[in-house]
């Protein structure tokens, strides 16, 4: 797996481009069939959800199965990692790699320090009260409102969240409280609307119960190399082309024309690094057996009660 670091306009690390060769399928799955996904980790069901008829919404069962493929992190490694999240995204990589049961398959994915999440407390409330709000609540059944928070964008964890008086919290509550808390690692899933949490369940939880917004690294698919290549190339001509005009201009009209290299060259380096980062949406499997294997299941997880709207 290739891996290229990501810096914005100030020179500031803002994530790591994961290019993903010989993975055709992923050890963590979506498959989908007809308003119906299944979230499975090799064989073992994590997520069943079925979408509303009038796409208002998902109702979601969720198993105890999911395993993260990032090991605990120890306490000292935390502190020398404090303030560089490139070093994390590395940590994140390399257990993503190597892992069989996680969600990066072909193509190019952006592990980021940048998420909407992290800009979306317009009122400014404590951060227990808003990132309490954003975790998806319900276990083993729950729902994720695609109206809520202007289009969702929550988090659902992937397992339930831990009590906030547990050793494993009350321990990451310290490390929130001394700046030294390591990532959450979310995962961007189009079909759900939300991110799910692949790692630091506690960690989230300690934060919450911080009232401290907690780090994150935002996991996503973007644009393949062949797109991106493309794209670059419509991006370069039409700035040339951009130029041109404007030094045709300045030749009519003077100096009173700016020159087109501030104006066309800002929009290009918008293009650039849309076509670099920018979202994809999440691939999905077929379901096998389709609605009918979806509900089989659902009905296996549940105990032959049925799942979220089987």
């Amino acid at each position: 797996m290739r891996r290229t670091d990501v810096f914005g306009d100030d020179g500031a690390w803002t994530g790591l481009v994961l290019e993903v060769e010989s993975r055709r399928r992923p050890g963590l799955c979506l498959f989908a069939a007809e308003g119906r996904l299944l979230l499975a980790q090799g064989e073992r069901p994590v997520l069943l959800a079925s979408v509303d008829d009038d796409h208002c919404g998902v109702g979601f069962r969720r198993t105890d199965a999911y395993r993260s493929v990032v090991p605990p992190v120890r306490v000292a490694a935390a502190r020398e990692a404090v303030g560089r999240p490139d070093r994390w995204a590395y940590h994140f990589a390399e257990h993503l790699a190597g892992a069989s049961g996680g969600p990066l398959h072909d193509g190019r994915w952006l592990l980021s320090r940048e998420s909407p999440l992290l800009r979306w407390n317009h009122g400014n409330r404590p951060a227990s009260a808003y990132w309490g709000e954003m975790i998806v609540e319900g276990h083993p059944d729950g729902y994720v409102d695609w109206f809520v928070h202007d289009g969702s964008w929550e988090i659902l964890p992937l397992r339930p969240m831990p009590d906030h008086r547990g050793a494993r919290v009350k321990a990451y509550r310290k490390q929130a409280r001394d700046g030294v808390l390591p990532p959450v690692l979310l995962w961007w899933v189009s079909g759900l609307d939300c991110h799910v949490v692949l790692d630091g369940h506690a960690r989230l939880a300690a934060a919450v119960a911080e009232s401290v917004a907690p780090p994150l690294l935002h996991l996503h698919r973007t644009a393949p190399g062949d797109e991106v290549a493309a794209g670059t190339g419509r991006a370069v001509e039409e700035y040339e082309a951009e130029l041109a005009r404007f030094a045709e201009l300045r030749v009519r009209h003077g100096a009173a024309v700016p020159d087109g290299a501030g104006i066309a060259g800002a929009s290009l380096v918008r293009r650039l690094a849309e076509l670099r980062t920018g979202v994809r949406p999440t691939w999905a499997w077929p379901l096998p057996g389709g609605r009918d294997g979806w509900s089989r299941i659902a009905r296996e997880v549940a105990g032959g009660e049925g799942g979220p709207s089987a």
